[in-house]
């Protein structure tokens, strides 16, 4: 797999409308969550944009967002997508596991907080994070804060 890594002044305009694309068709259409998607966070100059492609398709997207931009004291992944035509192949965890990687590159030394829904849970327990809230309602979708300790 073929992992790119890049902040937004150095996304092609076409790399920019595929991740902006499948984060509407799945988290707007498919999971009909309205909510305002482009928040100004994509173009802070510290953001990630993590990304692969299959087919010349777009296949799995998440953004990394450092310390202060979502959560005071940590930095965090959030935006996580794998598209319809990559399920089921394990791109999710691989998925995880550069970003996490990117993280310790680019964020050293620093735990790593998500807001993630509640029924992944255990998918996150796999690559370290650890339930830190209650429930609470994001865009009326249950969520959960999850804490991964640097080792």
């Amino acid at each position: 797999m073929n992992w790119q890594i890049k902040k937004f002044n150095q996304l092609t305009t076409d790399e920019l409308y595929d991740a902006l694309k499948l984060r509407i068709d799945v988290f707007v259409v498919e999971q009909t969550c309205f909510y305002p998607d482009l928040d100004d966070l994509d173009r802070h100059h510290q953001t990630l944009h993590l990304y692969c492609y299959q087919d010349d398709k777009i296949a799995a997207y998440l953004r990394i967002l450092a310390q202060g931009q979502s959560y005071d004291n940590f930095p965090s992944i959030g935006r996580v997508i794998i598209a319809p035509h990559a399920r089921g192949f394990g791109l999710g965890h691989e998925l995880m596991e550069e970003a996490i990687l990117a993280c310790s590159q680019y964020f050293p030394s620093q735990a790593i907080k998500i807001s993630a829904q509640e029924h992944l849970e255990k998918y996150y327990n796999k690559h370290g994070f650890i339930r830190v809230s209650d429930m609470y309602l994001e865009d009326d979708i249950p969520h959960i804060a999850m804490v991964k300790e640097v080792p």
